[in-house]
Formats: C-alpha cells, sequence, structure tokens
C-alpha cells in the first residue's frame, strides 16, 4: 500500500510539473495501463488510483489543448515549376501530436468544468468507488455545460472561528451573495465586481478561488495588503499547498496557520456537504495570533510562522 501510495504521490507530482501535450499524455497513457494491470489483479483500491490519474491528466491535457494554436491546413499557394503547391500550415495537428479528435473534445469538455465543482465531483466518486472513470467524466462533461451555480462555500462553524478571532469580517474579496449569507462581510465582490482591484478593509475572511492563476494573484494580493497596512487581519483557507510558491509568500508575513485534522466539507449552494481531495489550512495574519488560536484550536493543530 505504502507503495502504491507513493507511485500516486509521484504521478500527481508529475503532472502538476508537465508542461506539454507529449508529457501529460505519456502520463494519461501510464495510468490506462497500470488500470489494466490493477484490474487484472483485482486490485480496486489501484484501479481507482490509477483512473484518477488519468481522469486529471485529461483534464490536463484539454488546458493545454485549449491554449495550443490550432492548425488551419492550406494558406494558400505558391507555383514550384509548372505545378501549383500549396502552402501548409506548420502548425502541430492533434495527429502530430498523438491525440485522436475523441480524446480531444473528451479533455477539452473536462478542462471546461468550474474548478470547484471538478474537485467536488471527483471527491464523491473517489469516496464512494461505485463508478468506472468513464461515468465520472460523463457527469463531469454535464457540469461543464450547466448554466447553473458552480460554487462551494465554507460552513458556518469555521466563519463563526474566524469572527470570534478577529472580532468581525470587513471584507470578503471572492465571495457570491449566497456565499456572504453565511460569511457575514460588511463588504464582499462577486467575480463580476473583480475583488483583485477593490478596497478590502481592515479585517478580511478569503476562501479564494482554488484555480490557477487566482489563487496566487488572491493571496499575492491579500500579501501585498497585509505589507501596505490596508488590511490589518485576515483568515485565509486555502489548500495544504506547502510546495507552492504563492503559500510560501503568505507565510512572509503570516502570524499563525491552522492544520486542519479533517477535510472541510465545503457546502454547495443547495446545502449538500462534499468533501475535497485535498487537506486544507486556515492561514492567520494579524497581531492577534493567541485570538486565531483560541478560536481555531478546535479544528486541528495551530503552529506559530516564526521567521
Amino acid at each position: 500500500m505504502t507503495t502504491e501510495l507513493t507511485k500516486y504521490d509521484a504521478a500527481l507530482h508529475a503532472l502538476a510539473e508537465a508542461k506539454t501535450v507529449d508529457e501529460v499524455k505519456d502520463i494519461r497513457d501510464t495510468a490506462i495501463a497500470i488500470q489494466v494491470y490493477a484490474k487484472q489483479a483485482k486490485n480496486r483500491q489501484m484501479e481507482i488510483d490509477a483512473a484518477e490519474i488519468r481522469i486529471r491528466a485529461e483534464r490536463g491535457l484539454g488546458e493545454l489543448l485549449a491554449e495550443t494554436p490550432k492548425n488551419k491546413g492550406a494558406q494558400g499557394s505558391v507555383v514550384t515549376g509548372a505545378k501549383k503547391e500549396p502552402v501548409m500550415d506548420e502548425t502541430p495537428t492533434l495527429a502530430d501530436m498523438g491525440v485522436d479528435k475523441k480524446l480531444s473534445a473528451r479533455s477539452q469538455k473536462l478542462a471546461a468544468v468550474p474548478e470547484e465543482e471538478y474537485r467536488q465531483k471527483l471527491s464523491v466518486w473517489r469516496d464512494k468507488l461505485e463508478h468506472t472513470e468513464d461515468k465520472i467524466v460523463a457527469d463531469l462533461a454535464h457540469v461543464a455545460h450547466n448554466s447553473g451555480e458552480n460554487e462551494w462555500y465554507t460552513p458556518t462553524e469555521y466563519i463563526e472561528a474566524a469572527i470570534k478571532a478577529m472580532g468581525d469580517i470587513d471584507c470578503d474579496p471572492a465571495s457570491t451573495e449566497i456565499a456572504n449569507r453565511t460569511v457575514g462581510a460588511k463588504q464582499y465582490y462577486t467575480a463580476a465586481d473583480d475583488g483583485l482591484q477593490q478596497k478590502w478593509g481592515e479585517r478580511v475572511y478569503m476562501n479564494p478561488p482554488y484555480a490557477n492563476p487566482l489563487v496566487a494573484q488572491f493571496t499575492e494580493s491579500l500579501v501585498s495588503r497585509v505589507d501596505s497596512g490596508e488590511v490589518r487581519q485576515a483568515v485565509v483557507l486555502v489548500n495544504n499547498a506547502t510546495d507552492t510558491v504563492w503559500f510560501h509568500r503568505m507565510l512572509e508575513v503570516a502570524a499563525s496557520i491552522c492544520l486542519v485534522r479533517k477535510r472541510v466539507r465545503f457546502v454547495s449552494p443547495k446545502g449538500k456537504a462534499g468533501s475535497p481531495l485535498q487537506g486544507q489550512i486556515f492561514v492567520y495574519f494579524g497581531d492577534y495570533a493567541d485570538d486565531f488560536r483560541l478560536a481555531f484550536e478546535q479544528f486541528g493543530a495551530i503552529c506559530d510562522v516564526i521567521r
């Protein structure tokens, strides 16, 4: 089991580092081979892990393909001797990249799923272990064409703790009208408001979008506002992505962190709880680390940041 977990973690790391279509496709193809082996060995957990890697790889592939210039075919012609020859676009085609049209369409549908909904759906699927990866991909593809809300909100008990730690919440810069019914911030900004361009106030609660580049942009903005004195206190809920640049940027000015012992079960607009694939951390900024400790120690270990 330890070996399997190590391989799973290594595959996730390789995906995070992959920058080209070839790299991501190789990881996807390897995952498929492991799935076949795991099924023959009747190792359901390995099969599930491999299926998840395959889904993650296909989503990454879709993101890359969406950004890749498309081959436009013939671009006029030139006369060579007595013959007229077409001038072909040299941009690599899907076939050149070893990607068939079915995989391209499937991958780009996965890439179009909002990040929060993607993580929640994948988590529920893993917890139940009852569907094939084709079923979860179909479900996710359906989400990509759903015009309804795809938001997930912080549960009430964590908001109450943030208020206990800071006294109140002046601003939530990455929110929605529904989310603020729980947060109760005096001022909140939606995606349409572009909170990155607004004033935040002194006491901030933030559960930023977890997709890149937004998570880096919001956390960097917070660090800058703490440095400038605009933000006096803040509680931030993020994934425990301790290997990222943006996480360490926060630690440069943070006072304390809470290592949440259980994954936060975020709440959908319909009140349904879900559990993400990754654990979370609360990060506190300000001069009242003791108040933060008293409010959040019920959720996990509290560690002061020493620089």
